[in-house]
């Protein structure tokens, strides 16, 4: 009999249970959708972050605070500064702090060098790092090796200034040293690099006269901002004698960036499961209406109030899992979407929010089941002669 009583229940409510359904399943098509497109645009944003340049650096400690604001502005301080490390000294903390998250990385030191009489900005790289630390400089020309002697890289505005080519012969001066090198390419950065002259390290030394020592080292470092922050810490750790910074001017703009996307598809799928909640709210409220006479009558042949309210949680258990799980694949395809249509990438789907879907809105059902407190106040009597 009580089971009777629940089946025609159950198909009585039909209707709006088909309702509530489709709310759910809405929503949470929506909400799964929104987190897709947040984990996985979190992920391409470290990586376009990353095409930027490099994003740590390691310089003396007495020229730390101008070596933060970026690579140009770290050169053109450290060409003037006499502050100097030991290229062994970090090359050996590096190896022993070394990191999966370090994509590329290359030692630099800085001099104000003359050419035609003319002061220029020298940088003496490992330039092929160049490439790997700058992923969107444009070259004409080609990367010289590390062990390339007497070649070098021009930057744009450097080589219209000195009517510089690929293959074309320079010849550089400071303090009374010179050198020669031969230019194997010419570099579009977009940047004040554009203004300077890269030469192969230990040219670089020579022309110092500073052996073995270099101005700063930067890094690469894949990841999101923590992952540069904790590579910073270790490295940290490691060299003591240095001070390790990342570069304001890529790692804030991405903790900004993240943090404000990260803002905006929270605040959405917060008012999406609200009004999720509230459909559900209305829904509920009219059935538990309709159902007073059932409820009435399983009281009156004995069935407690607990277990009666436990059938409806069950029910609307089910149905935010039902919700949940559809809305779920179809948030896969619409997530697809909006990677396609707004942000020109696919979005690759990340299962684990799956399950995460699921119980929000299973949780999201069971805040809308509230309206079924009032099943405990239905009175057999009154049920029974028809009121």
């Amino acid at each position: 009999m009580f089971g009777r009583i629940v089946w025609k229940m159950l198909r009585g409510g039909k209707g709006r249970m088909l309702v509530a359904l489709l709310a759910i399943a809405s929503g949470a098509a929506v909400t799964s959708a929104l987190l897709n497109v947040q984990f996985d645009m979190q992920r391409k944003l470290a990586e376009e972050f990353r095409t930027l340049g490099a994003n740590l650096v390691v310089a003396p400690r007495s020229g730390a605070g101008t070596a933060r604001d970026g690579s140009a502005t770290a050169g053109l301080a450290a060409a003037s500064s006499p502050a100097l490390l030991n290229a062994a000294t970090i090359e050996a903390g590096l190896q022993n702090a070394a990191s999966p998250d370090i994509a590329a990385s290359a030692p630099f030191l800085f001099l104000v060098a003359h050419a035609h009489d003319t002061p220029v900005v020298v940088a003496g790289t490992w330039l092929d790092e160049l490439a790997p630390l700058n992923p969107t400089w444009k070259l004409d020309g080609a990367w010289p090796s590390r062990d390339g002697q007497s070649r070098c890289l021009a930057g744009r505005n450097a080589a219209r200034q000195f009517g510089l080519a690929p293959g074309s012969a320079l010849a550089l001066s400071y303090q009374g040293r010179s050198a020669q090198c031969r230019v194997a390419g010419v570099i579009d950065s977009g940047s004040a690099e554009d203004d300077q002259i890269f030469v192969n390290l230990r040219d670089a030394q020579k022309l110092a006269g500073v052996e073995g020592s270099i101005s700063l080292w930067q890094l690469s470092v894949t990841g999101a901002s923590k992952s540069v922050a904790a590579c910073a810490s270790r490295l940290a750790a490691a060299l003591p004698d240095a001070s390790v910074q990342p570069i304001r001017a890529v790692t804030e703009a991405e903790g900004n960036l993240l943090r404000r996307t990260r803002l905006l598809i929270g605040s959405m799928v917060a008012l999406i499961l609200v009004l999720t909640a509230l459909c559900v709210l209305a829904t509920m409220a009219a059935l538990a209406m309709e159902r007073r006479a059932d409820v009435g009558l399983m009281k009156a042949i004995g069935g407690s109030i607990a277990r009666i309210v436990s059938l409806f949680l069950a029910e609307v258990s089910m149905l935010g899992a039902a919700g949940g799980l559809i809305g779920s694949m179809v948030g896969i395809l619409l997530a697809h979407w909006i990677g396609e249509r707004v942000f020109d990438t696919s979005i690759a789907p990340r299962w684990e929010i799956f399950p995460l879907t699921i119980v929000m809105m299973v949780l999201v059902a069971l805040a809308g089941a509230l309206p079924l407190r009032l099943l405990g106040k239905v009175k057999p009597a009154v049920i029974l002669r028809g009121e």
